[in-house]
């Protein structure tokens, strides 16, 4: 879930489906996805489809001007209880804190929504100060690496429907940090289950994204964890054998979050696989996958070296120093030197 200012994205859903709505919302922050879920899903409660005529507008920042917005939410719905009016791009509006005027005395029968991406408002001013008093300002910020699992596994179980934890890891390393993709990537998955089947698994990925179940980031990660040569060798090759499927950085930041969740783990409070997995936010299974075995299989100080290794790797891979070793090869002699 996105980390938020105020109020969480779970208690706007929670208060509009009770039919509680704020005069103002100002959407903002670096991921999007809050922003145009949150805006859609207020705009329908709002409204019933046959109002919308009347009581809908939609605006752009770059188009628009304060005092125009201030005019459409001083007027009064027509034949409904309430009007909604949408401000897109609202981050591109130049007088913006004009409204803070219009929102310590807003129109009660308004619900105004203000969706400003790409970061947020300047919190010593006016205007934030009186979103925050009289409705709600909602900061929407990109997930870390580690809550994309719980993303995904949170997105399929509203479906009534359960995921493989090996199926979750392929998704999140196929399509990475951005939410929309991963929910467009999980709605597809969704319709391709056969109608009596409730659980995604891993071959249903493979299936549909092209990425092996078996030869792909976190079977690495597994294989490295327990020292397996042979299967991490296999990865490897599978790898450059199949470029399309390879994207160093992708790799490299996988590997980096392995081994410095495993440096984190020795300071978890309860040394066992769930502590250390509630230590680390994520779930049991993938601590018990990967970061436990390399706590058992690699010293404290192998493991400090093999991130120093990656850094390096990392940066030669962006032609520091310059380096023109091609990407198949730089993860092999990451791998030897992880393994040996």
């Amino acid at each position: 879930m996105a980390k938020t200012t105020g109020p969480t994205y779970v208690d706007i859903v929670k208060d509009v489906q009770a039919g509680t709505f704020a005069p103002v919302y100002c959407l903002m922050g670096d991921e999007d996805y809050y922003i145009d879920k949150l805006s859609q899903f207020i705009a329908e409660k709002a409204l019933k489809p046959e109002e919308r005529d009347f009581n809908y507008d939609l605006l752009y920042g770059a188009e628009t001007r304060a005092n125009d917005i201030i005019s459409i939410a001083r007027q009064f719905p027509m034949m409904a209880d309430r009007r909604v009016v949408i401000v897109r791009e609202f981050q591109a509006l130049s007088d913006k804190e004009m409204l803070a005027a219009y929102v310590k005395n807003p129109n009660p029968t308004t619900v105004l929504i203000l969706c400003h991406k790409h970061g947020v408002l300047d919190g010593r001013r006016a205007l934030s100060g009186e979103i925050r008093k009289q409705g709600v300002l909602f900061e929407s910020k990109r997930l870390y690496d580690r809550e994309l699992p719980g993303f995904v596994t949170s997105y399929i179980q509203r479906s009534q429907k359960t995921i493989d934890p090996a199926a979750v890891q392929m998704i999140c390393d196929h399509v990475g940090s951005d939410l929309s993709r991963l929910a467009a990537e999980m709605d597809k998955l969704l319709m391709a289950l056969p109608q009596n089947e409730t659980r995604v698994g891993a071959a249903l990925v493979e299936e549909l994204t092209g990425m092996s179940k078996d030869f792909n980031n976190f079977e690495l990660q597994s294989a490295l964890a327990v020292r397996d040569v042979y299967k991490a060798n296999q990865i490897v090759k599978y790898f450059n054998n199949n470029p399309r499927t390879f994207a160093l950085p992708v790799t490299l930041s996988s590997l980096f979050n392995l081994f410095s969740d495993a440096l984190l783990a020795y300071f978890a409070p309860s040394q066992t696989d769930d502590g250390i997995a509630q230590f680390l936010g994520k779930s049991t299974w993938v601590a018990r996958q990967a970061v436990v075995p390399v706590r058992r299989n690699y010293s404290g100080k192998k493991v400090m070296d093999i991130i120093s290794e990656i850094r390096q790797i990392d940066a030669k891979s962006k032609g520091v120093g310059g380096c023109k070793t091609p990407p198949g090869e730089l993860l092999t002699e990451l791998v030897f030197f992880i393994l040996h």
